[in-house]
Formats: structure tokens, sequence, C-alpha cells
């Protein structure tokens, strides 16, 4: 079973806490720590060790998926607006590269890539999760009062991926 780790689940849900904030984004200089938010107040939010969580953020800064702000307002903001980050660039980010079995990798083929009948069946298994994680966005993870209703208009519990299933 294909999933994510522990460090992309946070990570993910660490750009929809900071997309849901006021002024999350940080494009102007004029807005550039007044939407930051702390490590900390995101760790508490979801319950999320605040030594990992510090790790996973600084791993997104330094991808270019947030803005670090230092001092006593700073904390951490969207480098971009949150329909423009996929779930595959956090997860590339945190990750790395996406290889769902070991015979597509960075390095080349596999010693049975010459009598290998399943390598093209996988190539394109592993292109079209990569394509669905690239279509799916942190503003898509928000939650709008209308969505987070079930048919029945009873409130449903979503994780951040829950869009994947």
């Amino acid at each position: 079973m294909l999933r994510l780790t522990k460090k992309a689940d946070y990570g993910l849900m660490a750009l929809k806490y900071l997309a849901e904030q006021p002024g999350a984004c940080a494009e102007s200089p004029a807005t550039q720590s007044a939407g930051a938010q702390s490590a900390k107040d995101i760790a508490q939010a979801y319950h999320i060790p605040p030594p990992l969580l510090a790790k996973i953020l600084q791993t997104l800064a330094r991808a270019g998926l947030l803005v670090s702000h230092a001092g006593t307002n700073g904390g951490y903001a969207l480098a971009r607006p949150a329909r423009t980050i996929s779930a595959f660039e956090v997860i590339r980010a945190i990750d790395g590269p996406l290889f769902i079995t070991s015979c597509i990798t960075i390095h080349g083929s596999c010693d049975l890539a010459g009598h290998c009948t399943i390598k093209e069946p996988l190539r394109k298994v592993n292109d079209s999760i990569k394509e669905l994680l690239s279509n799916i966005f942190i503003s898509d993870l928000i939650e709008t009062p209308e969505a987070a209703l079930g048919d029945e208009g009873v409130a449903v519990a979503r994780g951040p991926m829950s869009i994947l299933k």
C-alpha cells in the first residue's frame, strides 16, 4: 500500500494551517511578517511534536514553499498563494523523488531491466500518482463549512489527504 510518510503528512497539515490564516501568503513586502505563524502554534493545533515540525518547516522553507521570519513576531508564511502549491511539491520537498518501486529510481534501471515485464505498467502507475498529487493544491485541503458536512448535513472528519480516498 502506498502511504505518505508522517513527515509529508505533517508538512501538508502545516501548509493547510498556514493557508487558513489571514495574510497567509508572504507575497508582498508590506505583509512579510503579518501573516507569519509560529511553529509552536502549528504544532499545538495538530498535536505534532514541535522539534519534528520545526525541521519539516525548515525543509519547506529551504525548498521555497515557505518564508521564514525571524524575531518576536516571526514565524512561517506561505511563499506563494495556496492555490499554486501542490501536494506533490510538498511531498517531494520532504521525502525526495516519488518512486513506488525500486525499479524506477534516479539511479537508472535495476538488474532485471532486460527481462522485466512490469516495469512499464509500474512507470504508468508512478506517473499517474505524480499527476494526481500535482493537481491537488494546498487550497484544496482547506475545508469550507459546506465541505465539512457530509451527504446528510452531518459533520465529517477529514484529514489533509482525504481527497485522495
